[in-house]
């Protein structure tokens, strides 16, 4: 075993999941994925949790789903019950097919995707994280051989998380004492409202309400966004390419769109509830570790240089807890990038905080 597998399954029980002796813990594992998760069970068991392994598998899951006649079972008991009762939930991604599941008819996915909402939320309720192995479908799909891709996901892994959870601070602190953030560059000027929202310094672990390993990225919830924005880094989204995509905004919601590839999985997306047409996300890369472009969200959106905007469902962690107000409701969370690597720049209440996609505390910002 590569020893940095090992590595990996320290950083997610210890840092990312903080797994303590007793805790139930529920490992999603992909049919790829089998080296990381002998490692994580290994490491849970150090830990004295419990451990159930379920097997996840886009292929299963197209079966079951296309063979379905559409009409669900609303959360089924069995299923239910396993997520109500874990402490802790670990999703390994590692599946043999990045395109598994393109052609399951947008009816049946959402009808599927709402049976199972109260499943969706039980497990939001546990120490959840979300990560992958290194695979040679993902390496295929990144268009890198299988041993760069591994060294590319470990750099992007096996990082400082405390050292980073400190400079990310600094955007954490500029989010939380904002009123409006702007978005500046070609075809794009959106600007979006986060006052009394509560920024999440995403550091890769519960410990700061940050769900997905690796991460490195500042997200809040924003509201009454105006304005166009262009996603020009191209995306995988259901399993089909999407790139070049177009939104305008007026009174918080999308009222026109375009793209360049696979316009209609956007419309798709859009079409799912009232929610999907508004933001539920607003995150800032930050992750010098991920270096170029994979088309695996989890990575993408984490880089820096990138700003990212999710359509559909918002966080609660996002939401004060006295607040009245409310996270934006959705069954779907689609991530969109923009590179902001040049002729662009972010910002905060007038004041540019990011330029060409240097920070103002970093070497060669330009203000």
């Amino acid at each position: 075993m590569d020893p940095r597998t090992e590595e990996h399954a320290e950083v997610l029980v210890d840092w990312s999941a903080r797994v303590e002796e007793g805790d139930n813990v529920v490992l999603s594992v992909g049919p790829d994925a089998h080296e990381l998760a002998v490692a994580v069970a290994e490491k849970v068991g150090e830990r004295g949790g419990n451990l159930v392994t379920t097997y996840s598998s886009m292929e299963v899951g197209r079966a079951y789903t296309m063979a379905h006649d559409g009409d669900f079972d609303e959360n089924p008991e069995h299923k239910l019950a396993l997520v109500e009762n874990a402490d802790v939930f670990l999703s390994i991604g590692g599946g043999r097919n990045t395109s598994e599941g393109t052609d399951i008819p947008p009816e049946t996915r959402r009808a599927a995707s709402e049976a199972n909402r109260d499943i969706s939320e039980a497990r939001m309720d546990t120490d959840w994280v979300s990560t992958v192995h290194p695979t040679r479908s993902l390496a295929q799909q990144a268009g890198m051989s299988y041993e760069a891709y591994r060294d590319f996901v470990y750099d992007a892994v096996l990082r400082d998380w405390e050292e980073l959870a400190d400079e990310m601070a600094n955007m954490k602190e500029t989010l939380d004492d904002a009123n409006e953030v702007r978005i500046v560059k070609e075809q794009t000027d959106i600007t979006m409202q986060v006052k009394d929202r509560v920024a999440v310094n995403s550091a890769a672990s519960v410990a700061y309400d940050s769900h997905n390993l690796p991460s490195g990225e500042v997200f809040t919830a924003p509201y009454a966004t105006e304005g166009e924005v262009f996603f020009d880094v191209p995306m995988t989204i259901r399993g089909e390419r999407v790139q070049d995509v177009h939104l305008t905004f007026e009174d918080g919601e999308v009222v026109d769109y375009s793209a360049g590839q696979n316009e209609d999985v956007v419309g798709e997306i859009l079409d799912t509830d009232d929610g999907a047409r508004r933001l539920g996300e607003l995150g800032i890369g930050m992750n010098r570790g991920i270096q170029q472009f994979t088309d695996n969200i989890l990575f993408d959106e984490k880089m820096g240089d990138t700003v990212h905007l999710a359509l559909g469902r918002a966080y609660e962690s996002n939401i004060p807890e006295d607040s009245d107000d409310e996270a934006n409701d959705s069954n779907v969370h689609v991530d969109m990038i923009t590179d902001m690597s040049e002729d662009s720049h972010i910002e905060v209440d007038g004041e540019v905080v990011q330029r060409n996609g240097t920070f103002r505390w970093e070497d060669g910002f330009e203000g």
